[in-house]
C-alpha cells in the first residue's frame, strides 16, 4: 500500500502540463532520432542534456525517460521498412521485419512493434515499481564467471541465425569474432590486428557493421544482382494486424519480455543478448507454416519477441540505476550523469532522500509508454508510404541515412570508407548465400565474453574451477548443456521411435 501511495502522489506531480509537455516532447524527438542509424539514445540523451540546464529537476528526467523509451522504439521503423538498424538494439527486428515488409506485411510489423514495445515496457515498469531494490540486490551478486556463461548460453543458441549451410553460418560467425578483436585489448591496452590504421585503434562500430551489412548491401545488390526484380518487391496489402497476427504477437509479446526484464539488471552486454534470445527462442518454438515463414515471408513473432526483449531491457536497466547508482548501459551512464549535475547520487538512499522525484520518473515511465504507443500506432500507415516511393529515389535515401549515420558517429571520413567496404562484403556474402546476421552477432558478444573469460579467469587464478564454485554458475551450465542436449536427444529418440514402427 505503501508502494501505491507513492506511485499516486508521482502521478500527480508527472501529470502537471509542463511535465506531460516534456515527455511528449522527449517521446518524439526520441522516436525521430532512433530512425537515424548510428545515432542511439545514448547519444541523444548526450546532445539533448545542456538543453534541460535551467529546468526543473523533475522535469528533465521525465524529458530524458521520454527519449530513452522513443529512440528505442524509433530505431525499429527504419529496420523494418528500409532493413536500415537505427542502433543495434533493432538489428535482429531486421531480420524479420523487413522481409515482413518485402511480403507486404509492413504495418502488421510496425504495429507488433509498437504495441510489443507498449506491452513490454509497461510489465517491466511495474517490476521496478514492485521489485527494485530486491532485484538489484541479487543481479549485483553475479559476477564475471556469470556473465561469462550468459555469453556462452547466447552463442549455444546462434544456431537460430546461421540460415541454410551451418558451415556458411559459422564462417560468417568467425568473421565477426575476428573483426570484434580489432581495437585495443580491453584488459592489457594493447593495440590489436589495427596494420597500423590509427582509426581501428577504437574498434570497428558494431552500427557500422550492421547499417554496412543491411542497408549498403542491400541496395547494392538490388541494383547489381536483381535489376527490374525489385520492382515487385515491397508491395503493400495491409496496414493492421489480423485475429492470426494477434493470436502469434500476444505470447511472442510475454515471453520477449520474460527474457528481456533481467538482462536491463546486469551489465551483460545491454539489449543486443536479450533481443537475439529472444529471436532464437521464437524460432525453435514456431511449428508448421509459422516456422516456414522464419527467413522467408517473414515471421512475426521474429518482429515481436526482439522488441519486447529490447524494451523490458531498457526499462529494467533503471532498477540498478536508481537503486543502487550503477548505469548497466550506455544510456543510463549518461543518466547517471545527469542525476549528478543536480547534485542527486542514486544509489540506496535515494529513494528515501528523493522520493518525490524518483516516484515521479516511475510513474513518467507509464505515461511515456502510453504516449508512445499514441504517437506511433496512428502512425504506421504513413510510415509504410516510405515502401510506395519509387525505388531509385527509395534507395537513394537509404544510402543518404546510412551515410550520414556513419558519419555522425564520429566524424571520420574512414569510416565513411570503412562502410562501404562493408557494404561490398555484404555484396559478396549474399551473392554466395553467406548470412550476415553471425557476423553482428560474433562482433557483439566475442568481445564480452573474452573480457568476461579473463576477468572469471583472473578470480580463479588461473583455475577453470571458478566455474563449477558458484550456485548462480552451476545453473546457467545446466541450461547451457540442456539447450545443446535436449535437443538432438529427442531428435534421436524420435528417428528411434519412427525404425521401431517401421520394423
Amino acid at each position: 500500500m505503501e508502494i501505491f501511495n507513492a506511485l499516486m502522489q508521482g502521478f500527480a506531480a508527472a501529470i502537471t502540463p509542463a511535465n506531460l509537455l516534456w515527455c511528449l516532447v522527449g517521446c518524439a524527438l526520441g522516436t525521430a532520432v532512433g530512425v537515424l542509424p548510428g545515432i542511439g539514445p545514448a547519444v541523444a540523451v548526450a546532445m539533448l542534456l545542456p538543453i534541460t540546464g535551467k529546468v526543473d529537476i523533475t522535469a528533465s528526467m521525465i524529458f530524458f525517460s521520454g527519449i530513452y523509451y522513443g529512440a528505442m522504439y524509433g530505431g525499429s521503423t527504419t529496420s523494418i521498412l528500409l532493413n536500415t538498424p537505427g542502433e543495434t538494439a533493432s538489428m535482429v527486428t531486421a531480420m524479420e521485419g523487413n522481409k515482413m515488409a518485402k511480403s507486404g506485411r509492413a504495418g502488421a510489423a510496425l504495429a507488433t512493434s509498437a504495441i510489443g514495445s507498449f506491452v513490454a515496457g509497461t510489465i517491466a515498469t511495474v517490476i521496478v515499481t514492485l521489485f527494485a531494490p530486491f532485484v538489484a540486490e541479487f543481479a549485483v551478486k553475479l559476477g564475471p564467471p556469470e556473465y561469462f556463461l550468459l555469453m556462452l548460453l547466447a552463442f549455444t543458441t546462434v544456431s537460430a541465425v546461421l540460415g541454410k549451410s551451418t558451415l556458411r553460418g559459422m564462417t560468417a560467425l568467425f568473421i565477426g569474432l575476428a573483426a570484434g578483436c580489432i581495437g585495443l585489448d580491453q584488459i592489457s591496452g594493447q593495440g590489436r590486428y589495427t596494420g597500423g590504421v590509427p582509426e581501428l585503434l577504437d574498434g570497428i562500430e558494431i552500427v557500422l557493421v550492421a547499417v554496412g551489412l543491411f542497408a549498403v548491401a542491400e541496395v547494392l545488390y538490388a541494383v547489381l544482382y536483381e535489376g527490374r526484380v525489385v520492382e515487385a518487391q515491397n508491395k503493400l496489402s495491409r496496414v493492421h494486424m489480423t485475429a492470426r497476427d494477434w493470436k502469434r504477437s500476444v505470447p511472442a509479446w510475454l515471453r520477449g519480455t520474460a527474457v528481456g526484464a533481467p538482462f536491463g539488471c546486469i551489465p551483460a552486454g545491454g539489449t543486443e543478448i536479450p533481443t537475439f534470445l529472444s529471436y532464437a527462442m521464437e524460432k525453435k518454438l514456431a511449428k508448421g507454416e509459422d516456422a516456414a515463414e522464419f527467413g522467408g515471408a517473414g515471421a512475426i513473432e521474429g518482429v515481436a519477441g526482439p522488441e519486447a526483449a529490447n524494451n523490458a531491457t531498457v526499462t529494467a536497466a533503471l532498477i540498478p540505476l536508481l537503486t543502487l547508482g550503477i548505469p548497466t548501459s550506455n544510456t543510463t551512464a549518461i543518466l547517471l550523469g545527469a542525476f549528478q549535475n543536480y547534485g542527486i547520487q542514486p544509489g540506496p538512499q535515494l529513494f528515501t532522500t528523493s522520493a518525490a522525484l524518483v516516484w515521479a520518473l516511475i510513474a513518467s515511465l507509464y505515461i511515456g509508454n502510453v504516449m508512445l504507443l499514441v504517437l506511433n500506432l496512428p502512425m504506421v500507415g504513413l510510415w509504410v508510404k516510405l515502401l510506395k516511393i519509387p525505388k531509385p529515389q527509395l534507395f537513394a535515401g537509404i544510402l543518404i541515412f546510412a551515410t550520414v549515420g556513419a558519419y555522425g558517429m564520429r566524424q571520420s571520413a574512414f569510416d565513411l570508407v570503412l562502410l562501404y567496404v562493408i557494404g561490398v562484403i555484404g555484396v559478396l556474402m549474399r551473392r554466395f548465400d553467406f548470412p550476415t546476421a553471425p557476423v553482428v552477432v560474433g562482433m557483439i558478444l566475442g568481445p564480452l565474453a573474452e573480457a568476461q573469460l579473463r576477468n572469471a579467469m583472473s578470480i580463479g587464478e588461473g583455475s577453470a574451477a571458478v566455474f563449477f564454485q558458484r550456485p548462480m554458475s552451476l545453473v546457467l551450465i545446466a541450461i547451457v548443456l540442456a539447450v545443446l542436449i535436449l535437443p538432438r536427444l529427442a531428435r534421436y529418440l524420435g528417428e528411434r521411435k519412427q525404425r521401431m514402427a517401421a520394423a
